[in-house]
């Protein structure tokens, strides 16, 4: 079959919003006197609900926090980082390929809707997206459940074969994997350790593989 769509992630895949979410957690705990935990904090990508970091920081500290003050204060400090973020390598390209073979776009993610277009209208983005699929903030449709590229397949009237999903977390391989999509790990600062072997194919940029290269590899799969 013929690829017909193109499935994105959103946070660490086509903004990296996912070095400031972490560096503002850092931040925090490190005015308390820890350290977050890293493989605590892996829990969390490309999910939601699987880790309390203000929880575990209250058990670290002994007592409740402030925790709508320090929210605010750790929240403005991360949007001051991912405001100095672009498209991340290749997003462009890909985005700009869709259009050209008349693919559909979607973005299919465990963030909420307004966050995410939030930020594609800063990036000037905001529109061409054939559907945005979130979970907003509800844990049993997050990934890595298949749920939401489920959905997106549905909206957009393409079967699993006819899709390729861009990840860059173990969470969202999983979650267009257990889909029966074809998955493109990209992996950012934050994700690059944690494992990406799942997705069948793991690259350390979409630059480094330009979309039409993608399509004619994918091609050549369909007939073998």
């Amino acid at each position: 079959m013929a690829i017909r769509a193109f499935l994105f992630d959103f946070d660490g895949l086509i903004l990296d919003t996912e070095a400031p979410s972490r560096a503002g957690w850092e931040r925090l705990y490190r005015e308390h006197g820890h350290e977050l935990p890293h493989d605590k904090w892996a829990l969390v990508v490309g999910t939601h609900g699987a880790w309390d970091p203000m929880a575990h920081l209250e058990e670290l500290v002994g007592e409740p926090l402030e925790r709508e003050a320090l929210n605010e204060r750790r929240y403005a400090h991360e949007l001051s980082l991912i405001e100095a973020e672009g498209l991340r390598p290749g997003i462009e390209d890909y985005l700009a390929a869709a259009r050209r073979h008349g693919l559909k776009r979607a973005i299919v993610s465990s963030s909420s809707r307004r966050w995410i277009e939030m930020h594609l209208r800063r990036l000037g983005q905001a529109v061409g997206w054939d559907a945005i699929v979130t979970a907003d903030r509800d844990a049993a449709r997050a990934k890595p459940a298949p749920t939401l590229y489920l959905e997106a397949l549905d909206l957009l009237g393409v079967s699993p074969q006819e899709a390729v999903a861009f990840e860059d977390s173990p969470n969202g391989v999983r979650a267009a994997k257990a889909a029966g999509i074809f998955c493109v790990a990209v992996p950012n600062e934050v994700t690059r350790s944690l494992g990406l072997d799942e997705a069948d194919l793991v690259l350390d940029s979409l630059a480094e593989l330009p979309p039409d290269e993608l399509l004619a590899r994918l091609g050549q799969r369909a007939l073998s």
